[in-house]
């Protein structure tokens, strides 16, 4: 499956577009990583803890929008966009979509 945030494949053409494909996922807080990060905005630098929650949350939401791409016999997902939104206080949805397309041979 080829994935690309642009509109288009360079070089490829597309024969088909099926239309828009998305995954999500919902995470909530964890309390000890909410306690080792909030120690950690104290003294400053990244908050791994929220950096790996989210790249497992953008991972899950891919995975989950490639299926749906699959379902369709798609070849490749075209102007791929992510988007987060808080569903509740200490839960957000993470949403990735995109556009499947058959490529012409």
């Amino acid at each position: 499956m080829i994935l690309v945030t642009l509109n288009n494949i360079p070089g490829r053409e597309i024969k088909e577009t099926l239309g828009l494909v998305r995954g999500s996922t919902i995470r909530a807080k964890h309390i000890g990583k909410d306690i080792l990060a909030g120690l950690r905005n104290i003294v400053g630098g990244e908050i791994k803890e929220y950096t790996e929650a989210l790249n497992e949350a953008r991972e899950v939401a891919i995975k989950r929008m490639i299926e749906e791409a699959e379902k369709l016999d798609a070849d490749a997902i075209l102007a791929i966009r992510f988007t987060t939104s808080q569903i509740m206080g200490g839960a957000a949805e993470l949403l990735v979509y995109g556009t499947a397309v058959k490529l012409a041979k």
